[in-house]
């Protein structure tokens, strides 16, 4: 049996969740446009473990989410759980961001689900997967034009989510695309995933763990 905390701050969605073999047992994040994992994180963290009559000692593991996204963001979630599982003698589980932001879509929707997370200007991080999702291409930073993703709209239906498809859906009018607004990666669906990753156990190394961060930092 798992018990697994699971922690996603890439984006302005400060958000944690409890899983239990696999399935959710309680999600807290506060999903609007400002950076708030400072103030919330760790405050989110304790409220959730008492809300579910569960104390630090019961988790069997921490998963985060290691990007791509923002880099403050990624640094404040996977110093938070690097430092649960040094403190709890905890394995140390990463989810890559677009797969459980992907997780989102249904599946029935079509033939592919391409995530897009904002990336400065016109550029976001993307990653393509089919409905039933086996990658069809990896993690990329892609800068966004009226031929982006053609190769995959021309075989089949696509749908496109994330905090980056406002800017994509200015410039494609693609009968194949369909688009998913207002959406951010959760917590809630790293809960499947990470105790996927807890039965093979597939962990990191605590201490050598970073964030995937795809590009250099820039300030402003």
């Amino acid at each position: 049996m798992d018990v697994i905390l699971s922690i996603e701050t890439a984006t302005t969605n400060c958000s944690v969740a409890l899983g239990k073999e696999g399935k959710l047992l309680a999600l807290k994040e506060d999903y609007n446009n400002n950076y708030s994992h400072a103030e919330r994180l760790h405050k989110y963290i304790d409220e959730i473990l008492k809300e579910s009559g569960l104390t630090p000692g019961d988790l069997s593991a921490v998963a985060v989410s290691k990007g791509p996204g923002s880099y403050t963001g990624l640094r404040i979630g996977v110093s938070a759980a690097k430092g649960l599982c040094f403190s709890l003698d905890l394995p140390l589980i990463s989810i890559p961001t677009l797969t459980s932001l992907a997780l989102q879509v249904d599946k029935n929707a079509g033939d592919f689900i391409i995530p897009l997370l904002d990336a400065r200007r016109m550029e976001v991080y993307t990653a393509g997967f089919t409905s039933g999702m086996e990658a069809v291409f990896e993690t990329r930073a892609q800068v966004l034009d009226d031929t982006s993703f053609l190769e995959y709209l021309e075989k089949g239906k696509v749908t496109f989510i994330g905090n980056g498809v406002e800017k994509f859906k200015k410039i494609c009018s693609h009968k194949n695309a369909s688009f998913v607004d207002g959406k951010l990666p959760s917590a809630a669906e790293m809960v499947v995933i990470a105790s996927e990753k807890f039965a093979k156990k597939e962990f990191e190394d605590v201490a050598y763990f970073e964030p995937y961060y795809l590009k250099d930092f820039m300030a402003g």
